[in-house]
């Protein structure tokens, strides 16, 4: 159903962008100055994301860039931030709620305090925002806001509780908020599949999980996030022009989508099953001819791994 809202102007808007100093928010934050938006850029990492804002001041000195260096699981700063941003800019058009964190580990080995901070950064922070700078882009005609979810705000696989309870209410926050704010504010949630980011590098794991079994994990993490960012950062910009109310980015993460509503009990086992096989069939020392893969002297017919 279309939006019955006009396309979103970029142009002398005031955007805020989390999560600003890497990934995708580094990114959109280009993206929104190539296209002539003032910027407000939050993160907690404050020299990345003072280079950020210097590198937009540097190739477009007209646009105002502002930088918050930020913990958006402190409340406290997060209720600062806020002030700041409305104090120095009233008109904000945009608030693209990026940041995120990931916690590894079953739920059985994770503290109530973990999974509490990953819900903190992940859901709580941009609810907080929404609300503290929903009375600005309620006065901004033409307003909207961006709610970064996951491929696991789709799905919920093993190891991935805190991560994907967090996910899923950004999912479930940002449709229902999509609906209440219809015709005023345009609304998008993201779903991101294997975007190239920061986010393994800096995943935190359970604290009884071996150190080297945790490193081993990161680095199989990181090998899903491969799609470059940049890409990612236009995908979400063009779905904002367009008022899109959610994309998913990457057609592995369509592909988990369709398999997951068509199977919405058994996707898990699906999924496992297809790494498994896909797995075997490029294990050193197999070769596949026509419909017949072979290992040494054991032989298993069926149809070629994609």
């Amino acid at each position: 159903m279309p939006s019955p809202l006009p396309p979103y102007r970029f142009v002398a808007g005031t955007a805020v962008v989390t999560g600003a100093a890497s990934g995708m928010g580094e990114e959109m934050a280009y993206g929104l100055a190539g296209r002539g938006s003032n910027l407000v850029l939050l993160d907690r990492d404050a020299p990345r994301l003072e280079a950020v804002a210097a590198r937009i001041c540097a190739r477009q000195p007209q646009l105002l860039v502002d930088s918050l260096t930020v913990d958006l699981a402190d409340v406290d700063a997060v209720d600062a931030a806020a002030a700041r941003v409305l104090a120095a800019h009233p008109e904000v058009t945009l608030l693209v709620n990026n940041a995120g964190v990931a916690f590894g580990g079953g739920f059985e080995h994770l503290t109530l305090e973990e999974f509490d901070w990953v819900m903190a950064v992940n859901f709580r922070a941009p609810v907080r925002l929404t609300r503290l700078l929903l009375p600005a882009l309620l006065a901004s005609p033409g307003s909207h806001i961006v709610n970064v979810s996951s491929l696991f705000g789709l799905i919920g696989p093993p190891g991935q509780t805190a991560y994907s309870a967090s996910k899923f209410a950004v999912r479930g926050f940002t449709d229902a908020l999509r609906h209440e704010l219809a015709g005023r504010v345009g609304v998008t949630a993201v779903f991101p599949g294997g975007v190239r980011t920061r986010l393994a590098e800096t995943a935190r794991v359970a604290g009884d999980v071996p150190s080297d079994e945790a490193e081993a994990g990161r680095r199989d993490f990181a090998k899903l996030l491969s799609y470059p960012a940049d890409a990612a950062a236009r995908e979400i910009l063009a779905a904002v022009e367009a008022r899109k109310a959610r994309v998913i980015i990457t057609r592995q993460a369509r592909t988990v989508d369709a398999v997951a509503r068509l199977f919405p009990v058994s996707h898990m086992a699906i999924f496992e099953y297809l790494l498994t096989r896909a797995a075997r069939m490029a294990a050193p020392g197999r070769a596949v001819t026509g419909s017949r893969a072979t290992t040494g002297s054991r032989a298993t017919t069926g149809r070629r791994a994609p």
